[in-house]
């Protein structure tokens, strides 16, 4: 039997509020393994109590690469992410020690692994139809048609995520074709990294949903609506930036223009929030020779280093 003789590299994913960074942290003083964020909000600089970005002590003891690269007003793309991530990874492979990847944003990972598909870019008339169809109809009958001509990009995008559902059908509409097929399509070279892929989550659904309303909780307790509104003083930032439309960021917002009361705030925060943790599970129930890991089980850490160790 071959052996594989590529390096190692650490995938520790999960849904949100499922104790991924505590545990990164742990392995980064029992491994050496060096960090790197796997996040599409951590990216962004001044965006700290709504994206529960480890503290700056925390950065101190166990420092997380791809954090603080942008400013709020930059975009960030999966293929930015995905050149970025692997020459951090180049660099500490470098040096003899494993990169850890921590985080979930799913697309990031899957854009690592497997590239960028070459999709067609967006297109203004297109994506005012969709946009147009969603005002009067509705985003789920925009969802019912991805289900017809792309059903399974439609397993994977959920019907509250206009960005991605609208992507997808924009995709469909200008080449004729499934998303996922044009994905399929792209040539995959050999990863150069031998991965372990760890699912770090909570056993029980209810839990995790807890974990999300404490943790939101706190963060209001926090001042995660006066770093929003420190964001809106600024002047050059608005609801339709990628980083403002984060979970959390943009209900803030909606809460600062008057649209709603604290209480709802915080209703509307969780659910969101709930609902993105659902995507998460979605996309790690599809990813391949994952180890999942019970996060509040017994000594998870030692799972983890059990399975990481040679």
């Amino acid at each position: 039997m071959q052996t594989d003789d590529r390096p190692l590299a650490i995938f520790l994913m999960g849904p949100t509020a499922s104790g991924k960074t505590d545990l990164a942290m742990a392995l980064h003083e029992r491994l050496g393994a060096e960090l790197i964020s796997v996040d599409s909000a951590m990216v962004y600089r001044g965006m700290d109590i709504g994206t529960a970005k480890p503290s700056p002590s925390e950065l101190a003891q166990a420092p997380h690469r791809l954090i603080d690269i942008r400013d709020p007003v930059e975009p960030y793309s999966a293929a930015q992410f995905r050149d970025d991530a692997r020459e951090e990874m180049r660099r500490i492979t470098a040096r003899g020690n494993t990169p850890l990847l921590v985080g979930g944003t799913m697309l990031y990972y899957k854009s690592l692994v497997g590239g960028i598909a070459n999709l067609p870019e967006s297109d203004a008339i297109v994506r005012a139809e969709l946009e147009a169809w969603a005002g009067s109809e509705g985003l789920q009958a925009l969802h019912d048609e991805l289900q017809r001509v792309d059903p399974e990009s439609a397993l994977r995008i959920h019907p509250n995520d206009p960005q991605r559902l609208m992507r997808a059908l924009e995709v469909q509409r200008l080449t004729g074709r499934p998303m996922s097929e044009l994905w399929r399509e792209q040539a995959r070279g050999t990863f150069p990294w031998r991965t372990m892929s760890i699912g770090l989550a909570p056993a029980e659904r209810h839990v995790l949903h807890e974990r999300i309303a404490q943790r939101f909780t706190r963060m209001i307790e926090a001042g995660f609506i006066d770093e929003v509104a420190g964001l809106r003083q600024r002047g050059d930032l608005h609801p339709e930036l990628p980083s403002m439309k984060s979970v959390g960021y943009r209900q803030v917002w909606q809460y600062l223009d008057g649209a709603f009361d604290e209480q709802a705030l915080k209703f509307k925060g969780i659910v969101a929030t709930r609902q993105l943790a659902k995507r998460q599970m979605t996309w790690l129930r599809s990813w391949p020779a994952l180890h999942w890991v019970d996060s509040l089980g017994r000594a998870p850490l030692e799972k983890v280093l059990n399975l990481v160790r040679p």
